[in-house]
């Protein structure tokens, strides 16, 4: 990490998590892996066994090692694990997602109910979107909407690609990693706003779901301040659409165990609307 990020510089515990949680009413989350390793997915299992706020886990495997069956055996049977995530866009290879061992690997998750999460740099949606037709039956999830450029305003060419990979129906997309995208210490929530506007033409509520991004998200933002301004993007929807976004969504891609109250329900929405 650069020195930019010497906030992150430290441990975050399950309390951590469930102090911020309780104080901003999260009923569940997911956890996301962080480091490409097996010892991390068991860890982030683990501590989701005994915890009441993490509902499910998307870790890592090795997905180009040729025996990753016998990986993808042992944490299914697991309760709590619920998919997959690499950090692709720290790869020095921009056309990671073109290797046939991944590929290989991608293939075996479908077996597993498994979804594959996306971490791409918004440069990468080309070649996102050609892998994804690879694989029509998986579910994919975009996480941080692509990262792209929003501390400069680029959106153009973002959302012209984030349009064409919307149109495979096996894809969703995350509303989270926006602030660390944007300013640090100016953005603003209309700054944020044609962003949403693209990602919800673009997927439509029923494919969107919440993330913070905690506790990347906290180099930008407290998390209150990133619950207000979704709230303010979220005002004009209807209850349903709204309620897609911040819990429903998640609870189908992620087969989440609640019906109700799963991510996050949002008072301070429906004090808006009111």
């Amino acid at each position: 990490m650069s020195n930019r990020m010497e906030g992150l510089r430290r441990d975050f515990s399950v309390d951590d998590l469930e102090a911020v949680a309780q104080e901003f009413g999260v009923k569940g989350t997911v956890a996301v892996q962080a480091r490409q390793t097996l010892t991390e997915t068991d860890w982030l299992l683990d501590i989701a066994e005994d915890s009441w706020l993490i509902q499910g886990v998307v870790g890592w495997v090795p997905l180009i090692e040729r025996n990753v069956e016998r990986h993808l055996d042992r944490l299914a049977s697991r309760s709590k694990f619920r998919g997959v995530r690499h950090v692709l866009h720290d790869e020095p290879d921009p056309h990671y997602t073109s290797r046939a061992d991944f590929n290989a690997g991608v293939t075996k998750l479908k077996r597993f109910g498994l979804t594959y999460d996306l971490l791409i740099f918004a440069e990468h949606l080309p070649q996102t979107i050609d892998f994804v037709d690879l694989h029509p039956n998986q579910i994919f999830v975009v996480d941080h909407i692509a990262k792209p450029r929003i501390f400069s305003g680029h959106i153009e060419i973002w959302a012209k690609h984030l349009h064409a990979l919307s149109e495979r129906r096996n894809v969703f997309c995350k509303l989270s990693g926006m602030v660390t995208e944007a300013d640090w210490t100016s953005w603003t929530q209309s700054q944020l706003q044609p962003y949403f506007d693209t990602v919800l033409s673009a997927f439509g509520s029923s494919r969107i779901m919440f993330g913070s991004d905690w506790p990347v998200l906290t180099l930008a933002s407290s998390y209150g301040r990133w619950i207000d301004a979704v709230a303010q993007m979220l005002a004009p929807l209807s209850d349903a659409e709204a309620e897609n976004i911040m819990y429903r969504t998640a609870e189908r891609v992620y087969r989440l165990v609640s019906t109700q109250e799963t991510l996050v329900r949002l008072d301070s929405l429906a004090a808006t609307k009111e």
